[in-house]
């Protein structure tokens, strides 16, 4: 049985965000799983998403490492806590900080495969790496550092 996307299955408010929102719907709309310990996701650039011609925007390359990465985190997260990935999380994770090496130009015409990994989870926050491959080469590498946010604040 193929595996839902974490993006398909958060609660409200994630599910507004930019770049992995599913209820954005001009929005990336990157979706992501779990291949063993890695979280994996496929995502295809749009010729809107350009800072040149043929290359894509390091916005929109930090934006998709940060939303992958998140996702890996509150998906990890949950599983180290006992919890499925659609049970009602107690609270949600928020970028704490984001850093990205741009290590080469990465073309837009290319499906892009985005692999994150999960370093340390602690009571706070979760430190997550995160790599942006086109055509198996890596094109850039960000770490994220995750932190719980409770329910609370999120809701109206």
């Amino acid at each position: 049985m193929k595996q839902k996307p974490f993006q398909d299955i958060w609660p409200e408010p994630a599910t507004y965000c930019f770049g992995c929102g599913r209820n954005n719907k001009k929005g990336l709309q990157i979706k992501s799983y779990w291949e063993g310990d890695d979280a994996i996701c496929t995502w295809e650039p749009e010729e809107h998403h350009m800072a040149a011609p043929g290359v894509l925007c390091g916005g929109i390359i930090a934006t998709v490492i940060d939303c992958h990465g998140l996702n890996a985190a509150m998906a990890a997260v949950m599983k180290a806590e006992g919890l499925e990935i659609g049970d009602e999380p107690p609270y949600v994770v928020t970028t704490g900080s984001l850093s990205v090496k741009y290590l080469k130009p990465t073309p837009t015409n290319k499906t892009l495969v985005l692999r994150a990994k999960v370093k340390e989870i602690s009571e706070k926050k979760i430190v997550v790496t995160c790599s942006l491959f086109s055509r198996r080469k890596e094109c850039a590498r960000g770490e994220i550092v995750a932190v719980k946010v409770p329910m609370i604040f999120w809701q109206k």
